[in-house]
């Protein structure tokens, strides 16, 4: 989905309290960040931040970093998050295909909602759950690999699904329409809740790689 260009989105990023502009420096010890010994969540392509903020809320005793690489998504999830005061949430602007030169043993989940599926054959690389980035994800792991992944589009989560039991993952959970899964909290994404409301079905898998 497209989004209005923000004009002055580098300050909004950059005079937040919540971004951190050298995450690099933070590579293997992002506890010390957050100042505690809890399980760090880490979203890839967070959009807006109602995800990663709600469940920030939700969970104070669990660190989390959202992470998007278009500046003015990230803009708007900061004027969002920024009527709060989280002390277990960051926010990064960064690619996420180096997301190994800013983590090394410091996640213990990893969230994938809604991904661009990137569905020509030639862009597959680019999908988040090819298998160049599942061999990045084993280096930014602390113990077990623990992913949980979100799309409306079946094409991915087909393709997703052959790729992580490829690759070791072991599926924990799996919804073939989520909406409708009973005994399951679902915080939803803004997407997500478009694409609800346009009768889109939506695909959940929880997998797990245990050392």
């Amino acid at each position: 989905m497209r989004v209005r260009n923000v004009k002055n989105k580098e300050e909004i990023i950059s005079n937040s309290i919540y971004t951190i502009d050298n995450p690099e420096s933070y590579k293997g010890k992002w506890q010390t960040l957050f100042n505690n010994n809890n399980p760090i969540y880490l979203e890839i392509g967070m959009g807006k931040g109602k995800f990663i903020l709600e469940n920030a809320k939700n969970n104070p005793n669990i660190n989390y970093i959202g992470i998007e690489k278009n500046g003015s998504v990230l803009s708007y999830a900061i004027k969002k998050i920024e009527e709060y005061k989280l002390n277990n949430l960051k926010l990064i602007c960064f690619d996420a295909n180096k997301i190994d030169e800013i983590f090394s043993k410091d996640i213990d989940l990893l969230y994938l909602n809604f991904s661009d599926p990137w569905p020509k054959n030639r862009h597959e690389k680019r999908r988040l759950t090819s298998n160049s980035f599942l061999e990045k994800y084993d280096k930014i792991f602390k113990k077990d690999k623990l992913i949980e992944m979100k799309t409306d589009n079946q094409g991915l989560f087909e393709y997703s699904l052959i790729s992580l039991v490829n690759n070791g993952y072991k599926i924990e959970d799996i919804s073939l329409d989520l909406t409708n899964k009973e005994d399951f909290i679902n915080v939803r994404t803004e997407y997500e809740e478009k694409y609800i409301l346009k009768n889109n079905r939506i695909y959940y898998l929880k997998v797990i790689k245990t050392c």
